[in-house]
C-alpha cells in the first residue's frame, strides 16, 4: 500500500469519480457523484459489501428532516451543535458539526426521495446527549438493511459496484493529485484506472492493530468488534499525499458485547430498565451515561465481564424489533429463571446480589430520586419475573478519527489548503466526536458516514466534470 509518484502510467480506462469503498459512506457518494452527472465507479475489496455499516444498527442522526416535521419535531442546527459541544466537553470540530447539523436532515430526504431509501424517526435513544429525537432508522432496523437499500438504489441509477478490487496503491502528481488507482483482481491480475476525482471511504483503523497499539493504547488489548479490512489504507494514503490528520485517539466503544457468542446486546434492553453488574453482582456504573465509554468500566471489572439484567417482559418486547436479540435467543445467550435465587445461580453470582441491586433501584424509584450511581430509572417499570440475564464485555467498535476535511468533505493539509482532487467521508475521515471514546452521541457514526459521503460525492463530480471541461 503505497503512493506511486514516478512511472506513472497511461491510464487505458478512466472514470471521472472513483470510490473506494462500498459501505454506507461509499454507495452514498457514489449516488450523489450519479446525481450530479458524473460517471462513478465504487471499488469494493470484498466478494460482497459488507463493512462497519452491516455490523451497526443502521442508525444515523439527522437534524431538521421532514420525519423529523411529520412527527412534530423542532429541532435546529444550533441545538444540535450544542449537544455534541456539551457532549464532547467542548473538542469537537465546531465548524464540521454545524455542517453536519445542516446537512444531515437534507441527505436523508434526498435518500427517500430520489433514491427510495426510507429512514424512519426513532424516539428510543432521545435524551442519551441527543436533546430532541434525531435517530433516523431503516424500516427493518438493522445495517445490513441499510446497505441493501443503499446497493439497491445505485443499481437502479445504473452505479457500476466493482466488488473483488482491492486497491493497493494510488498514482499521484508531486502535488498531491491523484492520477489514477492500481487494483488487484482475483486470480493474481493487476489493472491500473484512471480518474479525474477520488473518494476515500475506506472506514477507520479498527482491525490494524499497529495503528491501534500508536493512537489508541489503552484498546491495544480489547476485543475489536468491526470488520477486519477496516485497515485504515484511506487514512495512510491521505497522509501520505499530505493530508493532515484530527482526533486519532477517538473512538467508539460498546459495553455490551455479548461473551463469548460475539454479539451486540440491543441497549434499549438497559434504557427500559435493565441494569449491568459485574462478577461479584454489583451494579458499578450509570449503564446510560455514555453508551461508548461503557466499554472502560465494563472492561475494568474482574476478568473484564458483567451481566446485564432485565426481564421477560423487556426480553419479549425487545425480539419484537431487534434481530440481534433473536439470535441471542437462537443460540441460548440468554439466561431466564423464575426468581432472582435461581438466576444467581444461572450466572454463578452471589446468593442475594441480584435481588439487593434490584431492590436499591425500586427503592430510588419510589422516591423519585436518582440511584447510588446518580442514574434515574423514572418512568421505567419495576422488573418482574421471569428474569433474564445476558454475559457481556467490553469492545473496540469503530475509530472515530480521520483526516481532516472542510465543509465539501475535502481532505486538507495542515496548513488548511485542500489536495488538489481527494475527498474523504465515514471512517477515512475525522469525526466529531472530540478526541477521545466519551464524546460519541448515539448514531453519529453513520451520520458522517451518509452526510460526509454525500457532500464528497457531488463535490467530487463537480470537480471531475469541471476538468473534465463538461460542467
Amino acid at each position: 500500500m503505497s503512493i506511486i509518484r514516478n512511472d506513472i502510467p497511461e491510464f487505458e480506462f478512466s472514470v471521472p469519480v472513483a470510490v473506494i469503498g462500498a459501505g454506507a459512506c461509499g454507495l452514498t457518494a457514489a449516488l450523489a457523484a450519479h446525481d450530479a452527472g458524473a460517471e462513478v465507479l465504487v471499488l469494493e475489496r470484498d466478494k460482497r459489501p459488507w463493512g462497519s455499516t452491516s455490523m451497526s444498527l443502521g442508525a444515523m442522526c439527522a437534524i431538521n428532516s421532514a420525519e423529523q416535521r411529520r412527527h412534530g419535531v423542532e429541532d435546529s442546527v444550533e441545538l444540535f451543535v450544542a449537544d455534541v459541544m456539551a457532549k464532547t466537553e467542548g473538542r469537537a470540530d465546531a465548524a464540521l458539526t454545524r455542517v453536519i447539523g445542516r446537512e444531515s436532515g437534507r441527505v436523508v430526504d434526498w435518500l427517500a426521495a430520489s433514491h427510495q431509501v426510507p429512514l424512519l424517526l426513532d424516539f428510543k435513544w432521545t435524551g442519551l446527549g441527543h436533546s430532541r429525537p434525531r435517530l433516523h432508522i431503516p424500516p427493518g432496523r438493522s445495517g445490513e438493511e441499510m446497505l441493501a437499500l443503499l446497493g439497491a438504489a445505485c443499481e437502479r441509477a445504473g452505479v457500476q459496484v466493482m466488488t473483488e478490487a482491492h486497491v493497493t496503491d494510488l498514482y499521484a502528481d508531486p502535488d498531491g493529485r491523484v492520477r489514477g488507482l492500481r487494483v488487484a483482481r482475483p486470480g493474481g491480475v493487476v489493472e491500473v484506472l484512471g480518474c479525474e476525482a477520488i473518494v476515500l471511504a475506506t472506514c477507520g483503523f479498527g482491525g490494524n492493530q499497529a495503528m491501534i497499539a500508536r493512537y489508541i493504547p489503552e484498546m491495544a488489548g480489547a476485543r475489536y468488534f468491526g470488520h477486519e479490512g477496516n485497515q485504515g489504507e484511506g487514512i495512510e494514503w491521505g497522509e501520505q499525499l499530505g493530508g493532515a490528520l484530527a482526533d486519532m485517539t477517538a473512538y467508539q466503544g460498546l459495553g455490551t458485547l455479548a461473551d463469548p457468542q460475539q454479539m451486540i446486546v440491543p441497549h434499549p434492553l438497559l434504557l427500559e430498565g435493565g441494569f449491568l453488574v459485574n462478577v461479584a453482582g454489583q451494579r458499578f456504573t450509570h449503564e446510560n451515561a455514555n453508551i461508548s465509554g461503557m466499554c472502560v468500566p465494563v472492561l475494568a471489572q474482574p476478568r473484564g465481564l458483567a451481566w446485564v439484567v432485565f426481564d421477560g417482559r423487556r426480553n419479549q418486547a425487545c425480539l419484537a424489533h431487534s434481530v440481534e436479540q433473536r439470535q441471542l435467543a437462537e443460540v441460548g445467550a440468554i439466561r431466564q429463571a423464575g426468581s432472582w435465587a435461581e438466576l444467581e445461580k444461572l450466572c454463578n453470582l452471589p446468593d442475594g446480589s441480584l435481588e439487593r441491586e434490584n431492590a436499591a433501584i425500586d427503592a430510588a424509584r419510589a422516591a423519585g430520586q436518582p440511584d447510588r450511581l446518580g442514574r434515574s430509572f423514572e418512568g421505567t417499570e419495576p422488573l418482574q419475573a421471569p428474569f433474564c440475564a445476558l454475559r457481556v464485555t467490553g469492545a473496540l467498535f469503530h475509530t472515530q478519527g480521520g483526516l481532516a476535511i472542510d465543509d465539501h468533505a475535502q481532505v486538507l493539509r495542515s496548513d488548511g489548503t485542500p489536495l488538489p482532487n481527494l475527498f474523504a467521508g465515514g471512517g477515512a475521515a475525522r469525526s466529531i466526536s472530540g478526541p477521545d471514546v466519551t464524546g460519541y452521541l448515539p448514531a453519529v457514526g453513520i451520520a458522517m458516514a451518509i452526510t460526509l459521503g454525500a457532500l464528497a460525492g457531488d463535490a467530487a463530480a463537480r470537480l471531475a466534470l469541471s476538468r473534465d471541461g463538461t460542467a
